[in-house]
């Protein structure tokens, strides 16, 4: 399932997604924890990009594991260390994502109005404060994971 997809390898393919998903998952989490006035805008991109983002990046994950047992496995010398300092971002950024995907859901759910009120949190704003500063603080991890992620791949690739 993530070793091919029309006879390319998966993982060229799908790290796109995850590039591009994450990133984007960050900047809308930290627009709806910083702005309160665009929340009703942004949620639903939110909401989204929090399902989207984590499986973009296990997708990437699982299929660059298919690749290195397919084509890398007996990886050596320079190739074969930056294939693995490349492999040892995988999970920080998969772990990143996710915890970033959960509080962001977290602060839709705690932003969003409660029935019995008009403009009012569901919670208290301390909730809100400490969901919106985790927020920024994960978007801030996984943004930078996914960069060193993708640099330490590009530079795998390409030697840069």
């Amino acid at each position: 399932m993530f070793d091919q997809i029309l006879g390319l390898p998966a993982h060229a393919l799908v790290i796109h997604f995850a590039v591009v998903l994450v990133p984007l998952l960050a900047a809308v989490a930290v627009v709806h924890a910083l702005v309160p006035r665009w929340r009703p805008y942004v949620a639903w991109a939110a909401v989204l990009l929090s399902l989207a983002g984590p499986a973009a990046v296990f997708a990437a994950k699982e299929s660059g594991e298919r690749l290195k047992e397919s084509r890398f496995a007996t990886a050596e010398g320079e190739l074969g260390r930056a294939i693995a300092v490349h492999e040892s971002h995988a999970t920080p950024l998969l772990l990143t994502a996710l915890g970033l995907a959960a509080v962001t859901l977290l602060l839709v759910y705690a932003t969003r109005a409660a029935r019995d009120s008009v403009g009012r949190d569901r919670f208290d704003r301390p909730v809100s404060l400490t969901l919106s500063g985790l927020t920024l603080a994960l978007a801030t991890a996984a943004g930078y994971a996914c960069f060193v992620a993708g640099h330490s791949g590009a530079r795998a690739v390409w030697g840069l």
